[in-house]
């Protein structure tokens, strides 16, 4: 539409399922170029994106023609196909059912990326759980916390969408 102008970042947050730490350092970069095409081929603009062995951030200047939903859809299944095609784990490679996504203020836009950037470091200090509770809090998301995760025996909840 003429004269729309938008100006929307959303900070993307998935595990990999049971929260195994199955994202190895000697493919991680692959796998973010390739989450990276996925998001720019659906018209979006990769912002950022870093993970450590358990899960995921990205942060995405997000266009409006497109559901959070559908592009997490494809972000996720996509991604998980291209690293089982590639054999990159012994085991089958999936993520989380679910995500987190985040609106970020303009203003805010370079703490969120320093802080995507240093996930390496932040997570020496906090687990995936500590760190995900405090996202869901700041952001002022009522939550339950036995509904975040599934863990490896199945007997919780999937990661909230």
């Amino acid at each position: 539409m003429a004269n729309t102008y938008t100006c929307i970042y959303v900070h993307f947050v998935f595990a990999v399922k049971f929260r195994e730490a199955l994202i190895r350092p000697e493919w991680k970069d692959a796998l973010h170029k390739y989450i990276t095409g996925i998001v720019q081929g659906n018209g979006h603009k990769m912002m950022i994106v870093n993970s450590v062995a358990d899960h995921l951030h990205m942060l995405v200047g997000f266009n409006t023609h497109q559901s959070l939903s559908e592009l997490m859809r494809l972000v996720k299944g996509d991604s998980s196909e291209f690293v089982n095609k590639n054999r990159f784990t012994e085991k089958k490679f999936r993520w989380q059912e679910g995500y987190g996504a985040f609106s970020v203020d303009y203003h805010n836009f370079d703490i969120i990326v320093r802080y995507i950037l240093n996930q390496e470091a932040h997570h020496k200090k906090k687990s995936l759980r500590e760190e995900y509770v405090a996202i869901l809090s700041q952001n002022k998301i009522d939550f339950k916390e036995e509904y975040l995760f599934l863990d490896i025996s199945g007997s919780n909840d999937e990661l909230i969408q």
